[in-house]
């Protein structure tokens, strides 16, 4: 049996919407679409916890902490985010390991 891993990916608008730029009809989509994504992960089981910084500028930015099995399928839940891989939003992803957690045994 694998266990799985946790692991984190950062999130940013990409160049041209964080400088200002209009957001277009497949922007909007692409958002909404990862939005309905993360909550699928949260229904199966995968999504730990996701959300964004509320500062409505340039340095804004999400993060979604998730569970897979290993590198390779977490570089691929995220570059298949539909944010991402529509290119509305730049990714970064990192191992991670929730320490401490309201609700959580010290």
């Amino acid at each position: 049996m694998n266990e799985k891993k946790e692991y984190i990916y950062v999130l940013k608008l990409c160049d041209r919407l964080s400088n200002g730029g209009a957001w277009t009809v497949e922007d909007e989509k692409a958002v909404d679409d990862h939005f309905e994504r993360l909550k699928t992960m949260k229904s199966e089981g995968s999504l730990i916890l996701a959300g964004r910084t509320q500062t409505g500028n340039d340095a804004t930015f999400g993060i979604v902490i998730f569970e897979a099995l290993n590198d390779e399928e977490a570089d691929f839940i995220m570059k298949t985010d539909p944010a991402v891989a529509r290119g509305v939003m730049i990714s970064e992803l990192f191992p991670y390991k929730v320490a401490l957690m309201r609700g959580m045994k010290d």
